[in-house]
């Protein structure tokens, strides 16, 4: 059996932005590009997709008219290689809700929570990446069958391209930054 037997041709190459911008929704749909080359993401489970949307609410309503906060679309890290993700929620300009690709001087925090299978790409590579393109802040979402959700935050260090740790939350996130917003994940 060979490579291309098991998944298509284009998998097999990198890929450029003006190639990944010619895709329809449904081919961008479940991919993401890291360093032009494919990288498909299995289906997130029905509690993932729930707790996305309901932090993604809590922070679009606390956003105010100046952010928009949304799920499952791209934000383009950089061009050359392509570096194209697409986080859980993205809390972005309301005034670039018309612009794409999404970039990261649109972006105020992204959010992945974390699942089986992307423990790492969540906790250290997506981490180092989002930092290196200058994505003000970045909440990882841990999740465990019956526990409440843990919420951890981080802000960019500017100098140095990296996030330092930021306020802890289990339960009730009340968080003052980026802005404030109160939401409760004992409520899901």
């Amino acid at each position: 059996m060979t490579a291309e037997m098991i998944a298509p041709e284009w998998m097999h190459r990198q890929i450029t932005s003006e190639q990944y911008d010619s895709w329809t929704e449904e081919q961008c749909a479940g991919v993401e590009i890291v360093d032009g080359m494919v990288v498909v993401s299995p289906s997130a489970s029905i509690l993932h997709n729930r707790l996305a949307r309901f932090l993604a609410n809590a922070l679009d309503q606390s956003g105010g008219e100046g952010w928009n906060a949304d799920t499952d679309f791209d934000v383009r890290l950089q061009d050359v290689p392509l570096n194209n993700r697409r986080p859980d929620v993205v809390v972005y300009r309301a005034d670039t809700v018309d612009e794409s690709p999404t970039r990261p001087d649109h972006v105020l925090l992204l959010v992945e929570v974390v699942s089986p299978g992307s423990e790492t790409t969540d906790r250290v590579v997506k981490l180092d990446q989002y930092a290196k393109a200058g994505i003000p802040f970045y909440w990882r979402v841990e999740q465990a069958a019956g526990r409440v959700p843990i919420v951890h935050t981080f802000v960019l260090d500017q100098g140095s391209r990296s996030y330092r740790a930021g306020e802890l939350f289990t339960g009730l996130v009340k968080a003052v930054v980026p802005y404030p917003v109160e939401v409760d994940l004992t409520e899901l």
